[in-house]
This record gives structure tokens, sequence and C-alpha cells, in this order.
């Protein structure tokens, strides 16, 4: 057996011959245990040394192999939700070999991209996207008159939290087009799962009554498809049955329409191609219930904490153990544990503080609050409009939310933060966690628009911090009673720069930035965690004998005026950074001050250009958009020759020259 080209990664004796469904196509039934064993154990072998997604593709091997197996993909279409369950589906879809650049810098994506493969359907990086998805899919096919094509959704029951998910489901439910909806039932996310809807699905699956009789029903449905022409009778027939005795729990998907199946073992693979091959005859909606287990098939995942196991980074796989570099010396905290610590301590103090998030406690941290004060923070499931509502509400009876949603979740919940907090005046600190370029998730996690989107909402505060401890000093200003408005405050994935981080807190004017470095040739005007780059940037500056101020703006809005009168009085070479789009940011502020103000000056904007930034590592992504410390420097010393070159072909001084 070969190993496969450039990964050093060998697939068993089954998934080897694998490039497409259509060879998948070509086992027996008796084979697809094997091959399911197989891709499981491939994902472990790749993930175990490349990092990635994890548990979530192992739930539903067997799932994916039924499902090409028995469906004419990509003729029929597939959309998963969310993307980080589709490693086995990318795998069996022609891109095994190349699988060992997944999540790294221009290798394959993460989660399914359309312009990737045929087979991707949908690109889905954001949860409960695919009951909507598929559903348009149906409704085109429908129009078209292609009554074989058959649509199916695979989606999580913590993404079935989300208000589009039921959006899809209470549309799908009257345009009777020919769409399969499979819920995933592993009760969790990232973390577990919470809310009515999770303890309605473990009512059904425990149900004694219904589960004494399931295995008739689903005898009896198994063997519709050799009823020939009275197939949809007797489908009928059973189905009404099921309605009146045994699904009476399940009433939830009947009332909207859709004929529910399940629950079954999701990890029986064999089973599941003969339950859906049934379904596939079964023309309209449809919601087949399967329950996995995320992890499944990996003794430490199945036994361990299944959020670490979501993402567990680079690990042993023969004893479990997750590996992590020890370094030498003390290092800075994460960001977001920066914010899980300090809200508990700002708790302790104001008892009016809660805390809100939509589904990532461990993502954002907020789960040491849940821990220490569990009657103050609130996990509302993947739901970022309620998330932002609910703390509107909260806000308008005299708490004080902070909201921590990650920036490029913020975008689902846009109008509620108008509607439902600015225009009211409601005062809701939101925290935006993934402010910037989150790295390996590429451009469906970067928080590329927070900065823009937020500053243009009237009376809204705009801020980042450049380090831990104005993070700190931010939120402890925030809670503050003399704010009466909302606040945003982002910070980006990773690692800060302090190690002693915990300082004592101190209020910071709202809208007032700081002068770090004071200089000669030329500025450079820096919001949030670049302020490092550019640091590091003046140093490389100063080895080439170019004194370079620095200004930490911290504001977006409202920017501090004073500041930039400094600034545009002193320097007529101006470079602006941050890591949020070019368009509509901090640099668009200091253009309208410009402008606004009669200045003149040479401002050139440093930040995420107008355009989809793929994955990679933030590093190597700094460099692609032109804000690594490199290309800082690089940048200013282009516009201080294009100064010199200018002032020689006029004949006049600079402004430098003129004040010496």
């Amino acid at each position: 057996m070969e190993i496969v080209k450039g990964s050093g990664f060998i697939p068993g004796d089954l998934l080897s011959k694998i490039n497409s469904p259509s060879d998948l196509k070509k086992l027996n039934e008796d084979q697809l245990e094997q091959i399911s064993s197989e891709l499981r154990q491939y994902i472990i072998d790749l993930v175990s040394v490349k990092g990635g997604h994890f548990g979530a593709s192992l739930g539903v091997v067997e799932l994916t192999v039924a499902l090409h197996y028995i469906f004419n993909t990509p003729y029929d279409q597939l959309v998963w939700d969310v993307g980080h369950q589709a490693y086995g589906h990318k795998i069996l879809t022609g891109r095994r070999d190349n699988f060992h650049t997944n999540r790294v810098y221009k290798g394959l994506s993460g989660f399914p991209k359309r312009s990737e493969s045929e087979y991707d359907t949908f690109g889905v990086g954001h949860s409960s996207t695919s009951i909507s998805a598929a559903l348009g899919m149906a409704v085109a096919s429908k129009y078209k008159n292609l009554k074989d094509k058959q649509h199916i959704a695979v989606i999580g029951d913590g993404a079935m939290t989300a208000g589009l998910a039921f959006e899809g489901l209470n549309h799908a439910g009257v345009e009777n087009a020919n769409l399969l909806v499979v819920l995933n039932d592993n009760c969790m996310s990232i973390d577990p799962n919470v809310g009515a809807l999770k303890e309605y699905l473990t009512d059904i699956t425990t149900s004694h009554t219904y589960n004494k009789a399931k295995d008739k029903v689903w005898e009896l449905l198994g063997k519709i498809s050799k009823f020939g022409p009275n197939a949809q009778e007797i489908a009928s027939k059973i189905e009404n049955a099921v309605k009146t005795s045994l699904l009476k729990q399940s009433n939830l998907f009947e009332s909207l329409k859709f004929r529910y199946f399940g629950p079954v073992d999701g990890h029986d693979v064999v089973r599941l191609t003969k339950v859906l091959a049934d379904l596939k005859d079964i023309p309209g909606p449809k919601i087949l219930h399967i329950l996995t287990k995320k992890g499944k098939g990996y003794k430490f995942s199945e036994e361990g904490n299944e959020t670490v196991w979501h993402s567990p980074g680079l690990f042993n796989k023969d004893t479990g153990e997750i590996i992590k570099v020890i370094p030498k010396t003390p290092q800075p905290p994460k960001y977001q544990d920066v914010f899980g610590h300090t809200i508990v301590e700002l708790a302790e103090k104001n008892l009016n503080i809660v805390g809100i998030t939509p589904a990532m406690p461990s993502g954002c941290s907020l789960n040491i609050m849940m821990k220490a004060m569990p009657d103050r923070a609130f996990d509302v499931g993947i739901a970022e409009q309620h998330a932002v509502t609910f703390s509107g509400g909260l806000a308008s009876q005299g708490l004080v939310p902070f909201c921590n949603i990650y920036s490029s979740f913020m975008q689902r919940a846009y109008d509620q933060v108008i509607h439902d907090v600015a225009l009211q005046n409601l005062k809701v600190i939101f925290c935006l966690d993934r402010g910037g370029l989150a790295g390996a998730d590429g451009p469906t996690h970067h928080g590329a628009y927070d900065i823009a989107y937020f500053r243009c909402i009237p009376k809204m505060i705009v801020s980042a911090p450049m380090n831990e401890e104005e993070l700190r000093n931010l939120m402890y200003t925030a809670q503050l009673d003399e704010v009466k408005t909302a606040f945003s405050i982002r910070y980006p994935r990773g690692q800060g720069v302090m190690v002693d981080w915990k300082t004592p807190f101190k209020k910071i004017e709202i809208g007032k930035g700081r002068k770090i470095k004071d200089g000669k040739e030329l500025a450079i005007l820096s919001l949030g965690h670049p302020g490092n780059l550019v640091t590091e940037a003046i140093e490389r500056l100063k080895e080439q004998g170019i004194n370079a101020a620095h200004y930490d703006m911290r504001f977006a809005k409202p920017i501090d005026e004073a500041l930039l009168h400094e600034v545009f009085t002193s320097y007529t070479k101006i470079i602006t950074v941050e890591d949020g789009c070019i368009i509509g940011g901090m640099g668009s502020a200091v253009l309208e001050f410009m402008a606004d103000k009669n200045y003149s000056a040479r401002v050139v904007r440093l930040g995420i250009p107008d355009n989809f930034i793929e994955h990679g590592e933030q590093v190597e992504l700094y460099e692609e958009c032109g804000f690594s410390p490199k290309k800082i420097a690089e940048t200013a010393i282009e516009i201080l020759k294009e100064n010199k070159q200018t002032i020689l072909k006029q004949g006049g001084t600079s402004l430098h020259d003129k004040q010496a």
C-alpha cells in the first residue's frame, strides 16, 4: 500500500480505494462497518498530529457513510450544519490525500466550502443554516421539475436552538418540497446543550411507551419498499398510527407538518442505510432523529470531557494525552480568560452584573462565572439574537449585562443590537471575543466587521484594549453607573502580552486615547491588540534611523479628537493600524476627522482589505493583510520615501524641517 502523497498517513484497505462516493457505492452492505471503522481511524490519525475539530466528525462517521452510500451526491444535495461535522464527508469526496492540509494556510478549509468541491453544496461555518439552505435548494428543484432530486440537511440538536432553524422548519412544512432533515442528537454543541428543546428531545428518547413499540414500527417501515405501488399508502397508515399512539411527544415536528421518524441509533451504519433508503422514497418534508455520541469510537473522547475533545489540539492517539508545550517562562493569559476572571471580580463588587453567552461558555470563559455564580451567568444556547434582546430586557430592569459573543457571531444579531438595545438607550456591555483575524477557522470566523458595524450605531461606544490591563480597565469603566449607554469591547483570539496582568482597576475616560511614544518623521495610530505589532514595527524602524510616534486610540467611537488634533498638527505622514475591515473602521474615522477639520496629510490605512481572508495562523494572516510588524515598517519606509521624492520635486521642505 502506498503512503498518502505528502501526508505520511496510510488509509485502511477499503478507504484507500475510495476517491469519490461512486467508489463507496461499490462496497457491499457487509463492508460498511469496516469502511466506517477505517474512516474513523483516519480522522483520529490525522487530527491527533495536525489538530482541528475532532469529536463532532467522529460522531457522524456512520451517518456520513450511509448518506453517501444511499444518496446520489453531488446531484442529491447534502448540507452540513455546522461544518466541523464534515471531516468524513471531505475525506470520502476526493480530498483524502489532501486532508492533511486541513485548516493550514493555503490548504483545505476546516468547513464545507462551495469553491472547494462540488460536494460542498453550501458554505457552513455558522450554525443553524442548513434547513433554510436545503429548503431553498429543494424549492429550486421543485421549480425545475427535478422530482428525483433529494435534499438533506444534517443539523445537530445544539444548532436547533437558533431561531433560523425554526424559521426554516416553519416554511418547509408548507412547501411540500423534497427535504430530509437529519437531527443529529448528541446533546452537545461545543459545550453541553441547554434549554427546553434539549429536555424535549431527551423525553422522546427515554419514553418507555415509545421505546417498547419503536422497533415494531421500524420493522414495518423497513418493508415499505417491498409494497411497490402501495408503498405510499402503507407509509401513510404507519405514519398515522405513530402520530396517534406512539409519538404524542413529538408533536412539535408533527405540528410543523414534518413526518417524524426515529429515534434511530446513529452508529448502526447498516440500519441507517436501510432507513435512509426507505425515507428516500417518501416525498415531502421529513425529519429523521438519530442518536449519536460526540467523539464516538475513540475511547478517551468518549470517556473524557466532550467539550475538551471538540477541538483538542494535538494529542497522543495511543494514550489520549493532549500535547501541550510547557514554556520555560511564565506566559501571558488568553484574552478570554482575562475576561472570565475579571467579570467575576467585578460581579463580586457590583451585584447588578450578570453574564450572558450564546452557547460558548468555555470558548469565551464565561464558564468561570457560571461556576462561581450560577444564578448570575446564562448560557442561552445557540441563539445570538435572543442573547442580545434578553440582555436588553435585563438592562431595562437595572441590571448590568455583559453579553459575550464572538465578533463573527454578533453579525447574526445586528438588528437586535440596534432596535432592542441602542435605540432604547439600554446599557448592555458587548464583549466581542475573536475580534479580528481568528486564525485556522477562516473567513466564517474572522471578526472583521464589528468596528465598522458598531461605529455607525448612534450612542454606541466602540473600544478595543491593547493589552490585558486595558481590557480589565475597559470592563471596569463600562460597568460604572455614570456610563449610561451600550458599550462594546473587542479583543482577539489567543494570548495577550502581559504576564502580570491582574492590576488594580482604573477608570478610563470615555473616548480618550493615549500617546505611547513621541516621534519625528511620522505617526502610527493603532486600535486594540495590533498596537503591540506597531510597537515591534517601531523598533524595526528605529534600526533604520526612523523615529516614529505611536498613539493607542483605544476608542473608535467616540474617537479622541484632542489626540487627533495633536497628530495632524505635528505630522504629515500618518499610518492607521487595526485588526478589522479597512472600510468603515478606525482608519476611516481618522479620515473623516481630517476632512471635517480641514487638515491635510498623507494617511495610509492598514487593516483587513476589502475581500474575504482565508484561513491560516494569525501571524500568517497579519502578513498577508499588511499589518505584521514587518509590513507596518515597510509601509512607513515607503511613504517616507514618497514624502522625500515629493519634496524634491516641489523644491519644498517638510513640516519637521520647518520646525527644526
